[in-house]
C-alpha cells in the first residue's frame, strides 16, 4: 500500500494536478458557501470543461470540488444561520448560537479541524480498503453485479428523503430513460419516437444540468431568504480547555460513523451528518445544552460530513457503483473520458486511482489553508445579489450543454429536465434516485442479459451463485423494510375506518 501510495502522492504533486486539486477545492468552498446551489449543481455544469484534460487530472478537480462544498458549507451555517448544503443544517443549529454567543471563531476552528481530521483518516480507510474490496469484486460474475445494483438502488430509495414509494418511482423512471436509444445488441431503437437525436440515447450532461443546475435556479429565485442575513460575530478561533474535551470524542465518534455510512448508496454527507447529531444528543449527559450552542453537537456532524463525503468514493472506485448523486455524475466523467470504473480500473488505471486518493489527502490540507484565513471574503460574496448570479449561472448552463455535441437538441433536453426537477421539487420527489437509476439502468440491463445467455436462459443462476443469492436476500429484506411502516399505516386506516 505505502509503495502504491507514493505512486499516488508522485502524481497528486504534479504542478498540473495540484493546480487543479487547488481549483476544485477553491470552487467547492464557494459554491458550499453559495445557499441553494450544491456540489451536484456544480459538477454537473463543470462536467464539459473536463474534456479537454487528462482523466486523472478532470477528476482530481471534480472530487475537490465534492468534498470542498462540505467544508464552505460550514461558513455561512455558522455566521448567518444559513446552510449551503443540506448537511450544514444540522451545523447551523449549534454552529449559529455559539456564534451570537460571541464564539464563532471557536466554531469555525473545530469545523475546519474536525474536518481534515476526518477526511484524513477516510482517505487512509479509502487507500485501505480499495485494493481488498476490488479483489474480492474481481470474483463477481455478471449475476452478481446485476445483484448488487439491485441492491444499491433499493437501498437508495430506503435511505432517500421523503415518501419511499415517490422514490422507487423515481428510479424506475431513470432506468426508463437510461433504456433511451440504440439496443447495443439488436441494433434497434428503443424509445426514441422517431426522434434522431434520441439515437444515442439522453445526454447525461445536458439531463445533470437541467435536473439541478436549472431546477435548482428556479427553486431559489422563490427563496427570499437567500438574501444575505447579519452576520454573527466571529470572535477568536482558538478552543477553550473545555471546549476540547467536549469537541475530541465528537469529532471521534462523528468520523467513524460518517466513514461507516459514506459507503451505502443514498448515504454520503447528508446522512452522515444528520445520523452524527442524534448520537450525540443520545449519548449527552447535559441535553438542555443541544440548541444552545454545543460545539459537540457541530464537531461530530462536521467531521462525519467530510468522512462520509470521502468514503462515498469506496464503491465507485472498487465496484463502479455510484451511492449517491455526485458520484453518478463521478461515473459520467469516467465513462466520457473513455474509462469504466470498475475492479479492473486499479490494474488499467492506477496512476489515476492512488492520484486520485493522495489528492484526497492534499485537498484536505489546501481547505484547511483556503477556509479559516479567507473568512471575511466568503462572507462578502454572500453580499452579491442572487438576481446577477441566476443569470450569469444560466448562461453557462446552457454553453456547457450545447459545448458537448454542439447540438442545440440538447439545450432543450436540459430545459425540459429543469422544468421536471422543478416540478419533482414541488411535489417533493429527490432527484437523486433518478439519476442512479439512469446511470446504473443500462449497466444492470447489460449484466442481465450477459447473466442470461452465460447460463442459455436459466433465471435459477442468479440464486445458484452464493454472492448473488446473498445480495439478492439483502435487497428482499431491505424491501420488505422499507415496505413495513406503510403498510402497518395502511391497516391502522382500515381498523379505524371500519371502527
Amino acid at each position: 500500500m505505502l509503495e502504491n501510495l507514493a505512486l499516488g502522492f508522485d502524481v497528486a504533486l504534479s504542478i498540473k494536478n495540484l493546480t487543479f486539486a487547488f481549483l476544485g477545492a477553491f470552487i467547492g468552498t464557494a459554491i458550499g458557501v453559495l445557499p441553494g446551489i450544491g456540489p451536484t449543481a456544480t459538477i454537473s455544469l463543470l462536467l464539459p470543461l473536463t474534456f479537454g484534460v487528462e482523466p486523472t487530472t478532470a477528476i482530481i478537480m471534480l472530487a475537490g470540488i465534492y468534498y470542498g462544498s462540505q467544508y464552505g458549507g460550514s461558513t455561512t451555517a455558522i455566521l448567518l444561520n444559513l446552510p449551503g448544503e443540506v448537511s450544514g443544517v444540522v451545523s447551523a443549529i449549534e454552529g449559529y448560537k455559539m456564534a451570537q454567543n460571541g464564539r464563532g471563531g471557536a466554531a469555525l476552528a473545530i469545523a475546519a479541524m474536525g474536518s481534515f481530521f476526518a477526511g484524513t483518516v477516510a482517505t487512509v480507510v479509502v487507500a485501505a480498503s480499495g485494493p481488498l474490496l476490488t479483489s474480492v469484486a474481481l470474483s463477481f460474475g455478471p449475476a452478481d453485479y446485476f445483484a448488487l445494483m439491485l441492491l444499491g438502488l433499493i437501498v437508495a430509495c430506503v435511505l432517500a428523503q421523503g415518501s419511499v414509494v415517490k422514490a422507487i418511482a423515481m428510479v424506475v423512471l431513470g432506468v426508463a430513460l437510461g433504456l433511451v436509444g440504440t439496443d447495443v445488441q439488436t441494433g434497434q431503437q428503443r424509445f426514441t419516437f422517431g426522434i434522431p437525436e434520441l439515437s444515442d440515447g439522453i445526454n447525461f450532461v445536458a439531463l445533470a444540468i437541467g435536473l439541478f443546475g436549472v431546477a435548482e435556479i428556479i427553486i431559489n429565485l422563490e427563496r427570499p431568504e437567500l438574501r444575505a442575513g447579519i452576520v454573527a460575530k466571529r470572535g477568536k478561533l482558538w478552543l477553550t480547555r473545555e471546549e476540547w474535551r467536549y469537541s475530541i470524542p465528537a469529532v471521534l465518534r462523528g468520523t467513524a460513523l460518517g466513514t461507516m455510512l459514506g459507503i451505502l448508496p443514498g448515504g454520503g454527507a447528508a446522512l452522515s451528518s444528520f445520523g452524527s447529531y442524534m448520537l450525540e444528543r443520545r449519548l449527552t449527559r447535559q441535553p438542555e445544552r443541544f440548541g444552545n450552542g454545543a460545539i459537540e453537537g457541530l464537531a461530530g456532524p462536521e467531521s462525519a460530513n467530510n468522512a462520509g463525503a470521502q468514503t462515498a468514493f469506496i464503491p465507485l472506485l472498487t465496484l463502479g457503483i455510484p451511492s449517491n448523486s455526485v458520484m453518478a455524475l463521478m461515473v459520467g466523467a469516467l465513462i466520457i473520458q473513455g474509462i469504466q470504473p470498475g475492479p479492473r480500473m486499479v490494474e488499467a488505471q492506477p496512476e489515476l486511482f492512488w492520484g486520485l486518493i493522495a489528492s484526497m489527502w492534499i485537498g484536505n490540507v489546501m481547505l484547511l489553508i483556503i477556509n479559516l484565513p479567507m473568512i471575511g471574503m466568503w462572507v462578502k460574496l454572500l453580499q452579491v445579489p442572487y438576481r446577477y448570479l441566476y443569470l450569469s449561472i444560466l448562461i453557462f448552463c446552457s454553453i456547457g450543454a450545447y459545448s458537448i455535441n454542439n447540438n442545440v437538441f440538447d439545450i432543450w433536453i436540459m430545459g425540459i429536465f429543469g422544468c421536471l426537477g422543478y416540478i419533482f421539487a414541488k411535489v417533493k420527489m429527490e432527484p437523486a434516485p433518478l439519476l442512479l437509476g439512469f446511470v446504473l439502468g443500462p449497466m444492470m440491463e447489460e449484466h442481465l442479459r450477459r447473466a442470461m445467455l452465460l447460463s442459455r436462459g436459466d433465471p435459477t443462476v442468479f440464486v445458484e451463485r452464493p454472492i448473488s443469492a446473498t445480495l439478492l436476500a439483502l435487497a428482499l429484506i431491505a424491501l420488505v423494510l422499507m415496505l413495513l411502516p406503510n403498510m402497518r399505516r395502511g391497516k391502522d386506516t382500515a381498523l379505524a375506518a371500519g371502527g
